[in-house]
């Protein structure tokens, strides 16, 4: 079948129709001229364009559901962020308490190594303390007490940084104080070091004066070997050695132990007077004197007397009968010098060094001898305290009232050694109560009595014995002078 041909003016027709034939949308229609009516009313109205322009702007219900859900996604997205911005700040506040208590703990720990510390260091001075008692070293025992008083001190601060802690809002443990310490404190082991010196220095020192007074001694023996005419008589026919004990040296050793004696008895007395005794009482129970309430000095030369006579009993043996030593009769000339080499050692010595060093010593077994029997228990209970002889040191308390008995005994201990180390020895003699007075034999404690009262007084009672040497010279006794008749009653007051 052939085809119909096709031709422009078909095409034409074709689109025509079919535009005559569909309606265009929005309603609109043409006019019999072929114009849009209905535009021709919009343009009329001049609100036409913004009711359209509201009708394309009004949500359709589905955008409003899909806005809804927005802005619930991003409340959402809201409270999650909320909560991890809390969980957060809880992270980081848990982190600063963890911080806090780590620094806490850690100055905690460094308080204790510093308690432990400051507790080593109080047991180390201590330790010093004690080792100061034995032997008995008073410039030791003044440092170590000094050492043991600056370890407390330490301690006290470190417990006040604890109280303060504790008081603290925060709890936190106060630094230590960077301030340098006391003073007293930083000279304290430096103190105690140069008093260490100082005593070496008095050991040295007194071993070159030994030395020397032995090399003395040695050229001068020397000097005899080598030149024999220049030998010197002694007036009873011995030779006078140089450095050698002599009759002079013994008059004034005496002196010098009764001083010592007097002064130990009025340190006695005193502290008899601060126990709240009556001394008169007192020194009436110690000598069986009859001692007068109102005669304070009669008081006084009556301790004298007693501790004289305790101190000097046995005088005459050469080991005050402490044993039965008979070296002066088996071998004279080696006991004298021995004795005389005593002397020289011992006269330089602290009585207490020596004790502490030699405690069972020939001296040290002296002076506990005559401690014992210089104070009876009662009375020294009274004047001493019950813990005087517990104080330490066993036989030699390590007290200042012992040690003011060992300077007086130390005296009398010299005064015995050179006594035996002289040949002939001395002789010793005492006044007895109601003799007669004589001035080339006694002295009167009281002063010279008048020359018109003189024949009147008789011995009251004897305070010191007296020496006759072997120059014929004599060291003279003391005695307290009283008139006739009244030995048996009160000495009169001076």
């Amino acid at each position: 079948m052939a085809s119909k041909a096709v031709t422009i003016g078909d095409l034409i027709q074709r689109v025509t129709s079919s535009c005559l034939s569909n309606r265009f949308p929005g309603n609109y229609a043409l006019n019999d001229s072929g114009a849009d009516t209905d535009l021709d009313e919009e343009d009329d109205d001049p609100f036409a364009d913004f009711g359209d322009a509201a009708d394309e702007c009004r949500p359709s219900p589905g955008e409003v559901t899909a806005a809804a859900a927005a802005g619930g996604e991003q409340e959402e997205e809201e409270r999650k962020l909320k909560i991890w911005e809390e969980e957060e700040k809880r992270k980081v506040a848990e982190t600063a308490a963890e911080t806090k208590g780590g620094e806490r703990a850690r100055e905690a720990d460094a308080l204790m190594a510093e308690v432990f510390d400051a507790v080593s260091g109080v047991r180390r001075a201590y330790a010093a303390l004690q080792g100061a008692h034995c032997p008995w070293d008073p410039d030791r025992m003044r440092a170590a007490d000094a050492g043991v008083v600056a370890e407390l001190r330490h301690l006290a601060r470190l417990r006040d940084r604890f109280r303060r802690s504790a008081a603290s809002p925060d709890g936190r443990i106060p630094q230590a104080n960077p301030s340098p310490p006391p003073l007293r404190e930083a000279l304290a082991p430096y103190e105690a070091a140069l008093e260490d010196l100082q005593r070496q220095l008095q050991s040295k020192q007194a071993e070159v004066d030994g030395l020397k007074e032995k090399l003395a001694s040695n050229t001068s023996s020397s000097r005899r070997r080598l030149h024999p005419s220049k030998k010197q008589q002694h007036p009873n026919g011995a030779e006078a050695v140089v450095g050698a004990p002599t009759a002079e040296l013994f008059a004034a050793c005496a002196e010098q132990a009764r001083a010592a004696t007097r002064a130990f008895a009025a340190h006695l007395l005193n502290l008899i007077r601060a126990a709240g005794l009556d001394p008169a009482a007192a020194t009436r129970s110690l000598t069986k004197i009859p001692v007068a309430s109102s005669s304070p000095k009669v008081a006084k030369h009556a301790m004298e007397a007693h501790v004289t006579r305790v101190l000097l009993g046995g005088f005459e043996h050469e080991s005050f009968y402490l044993d039965g030593s008979l070296s002066s009769l088996l071998d004279p000339a080696a006991s004298r010098r021995d004795r005389h080499a005593q002397f020289r050692d011992m006269r330089g010595m602290d009585p207490a060094e020596l004790l502490g060093v030699l405690p069972d010593c020939a001296f040290g077994r002296y002076a506990a001898a005559k401690f014992a029997s210089l104070l009876p228990p009662r009375v020294e209970e009274a004047v001493l305290g019950a813990g005087h002889r517990g104080g330490g040191g066993g036989k030699h308390p390590r007290t200042p009232f012992y040690g003011e008995f060992l300077r007086a005994a130390k005296a009398v201990w010299l005064l015995h050694l050179l006594a035996f180390a002289l040949e002939p020895p001395p002789s010793h003699f005492e006044a007895g109560r109601g003799a007669e007075f004589h001035p080339e034999y006694m002295e009167s404690v009281a002063g010279p009595p008048p020359p018109r009262a003189g024949a009147g007084m008789v011995v009251g009672f004897a305070v010191a014995p007296g020496f006759k040497l072997c120059n014929a010279a004599v060291v003279r006794a003391r005695v307290y002078l009283v008139p006739r008749g009244t030995t048996g009653h009160h000495p009169p007051p001076c």
